[in-house]
């Protein structure tokens, strides 16, 4: 009987130890943030929002082009 109890502990610790190394690995390689791509009002390219240059309602992949917009 105690050799029965014995080798359930021990399988319990095995499997205890392998779902929180399951755990800690997956939390490593979480996918990146994804971010909406839009398009440069001027030139027609497309990049990230987080990149994009704001005038009026309208986005530009740089300032040179939100220049050329107003002009």
């Amino acid at each position: 009987m105690a050799r029965l109890l014995l080798i359930i502990s021990v399988v319990a610790l095995v499997y205890l130890l392998i779902r929180s190394y399951r755990k800690s690995t997956s939390s490593l390689h979480d996918e990146p943030a994804v971010e909406d791509m839009v398009r440069c009002a001027h030139c027609g390219m497309h990049l990230p929002k987080g990149e994009s240059i704001q005038f009026e309602g309208h986005l530009f992949c740089g300032a040179e082009h939100r220049d050329a917009y107003r002009k």
